[in-house]
């Protein structure tokens, strides 16, 4: 039966304690908790995702840090499903930092670098560089303990699930495998799910739950629409998650299902938390009311 977490870039205003009580009230079982620095020139900002984000692990203050995130977690019955970075394909030296946490932390995984793809570099180049880090960091996973997963985004050389079976094919899928993101493919990379889902085969490690949708905006200087992807709440979207569990039941996934929710439809965390679980624990109890 898959479980429900919540990656904590989608918490920003609360701390580690208050999220994870608020997940534990929400029904969720595990977290995913954010480990990058916040700049000390947004410190007095609003909380926002990728500003000011209080439920963040701060690399800089050891493993101090983040023994107090483990135990927030710990204390309110939640798995540590991942230590989540923003690294930067190739830097060895920050993953295996990443590792020390997460194996610190009792993660399962951490996400590991992926090239972007801005069509200033040629993407056999890219992907070449791609593979060569990850062969490296499957090597550190494997000594860590950890897995390290691939995400699927826009604006990267993994941007579908095809994409992303391409840049780990032929590597140990016991260590290196992909996060698989319905609503980054929306924004780009959108791939029949059942058939996306086959693609990845053994490397389907994970799954972020947001949606988003396109709308018209205003013409270009050759007179054509421009149009753009936005994030919106789980249900308003173009990713129609009812069929993409159904299809992560046939399968046979059985991991956790991340919330990752930018839309913004709700002023507060914990109420995003229980519109989460019951949206989607709810779908899961109606495709597999036997589990």
């Amino acid at each position: 039966m898959m479980k429900l977490s919540v990656f904590t870039v989608a918490t920003p205003e609360l701390e580690p304690a208050e999220l994870a009580a608020a997940a534990k009230e929400a029904g969720l079982h595990g977290v995913e908790w954010r480990y990058t620095e916040v700049p000390e020139e947004v410190r007095g900002q609003a909380p926002s995702y990728w500003g000011n984000n209080r439920c963040t692990i701060a690399p800089s203050k050891g493993l101090e840090e983040v023994e107090r995130f483990k135990q927030a977690a710990l204390s309110n019955g939640l798995e540590v499903v991942s230590v989540t970075p923003y690294l930067r394909a190739g830097d060895l030296a920050a993953t295996e930092k990443v590792l020390e946490a997460a194996r610190h932390a009792g993660a399962s995984m951490i996400r590991l670098g992926v090239p972007g793809y801005d069509r200033s570099r040629p993407l056999g180049e890219l992907l070449e560089e791609g593979r060569a880090y990850l062969q490296e960091a499957q090597h550190l996973c494997r000594k860590y303990g950890v897995k390290g997963v691939a995400e699927i985004h826009h604006g990267t050389i993994a941007a579908s699930a095809s994409g992303a079976r391409r840049l780990v094919d032929g590597l140990d899928p016991q260590w290196v495998g992909v996060l698989f993101d319905p609503g980054n493919m929306i924004h780009e990379g959108v791939e029949n799910y059942r058939m996306a889902l086959e693609a990845l085969g053994p490397y389907l490690a994970h799954v972020h739950v947001k949606n988003a949708g396109w709308r018209a905006g205003e013409t270009n200087e050759a007179g054509e629409a421009v149009w753009k992807c936005e994030w919106v709440g789980l249900k308003e979207g173009a990713v129609p998650w009812r069929q993409v569990l159904a299809d992560l039941l046939a399968v046979g996934y059985d991991g956790y299902l991340g919330v990752e929710d930018f839309s913004g439809q709700f002023s507060e965390s914990p109420a995003m938390l229980r519109h989460f679980s019951e949206y989607i624990g709810g779908l899961l109890r109606e495709l597999s009311p036997n589990a």
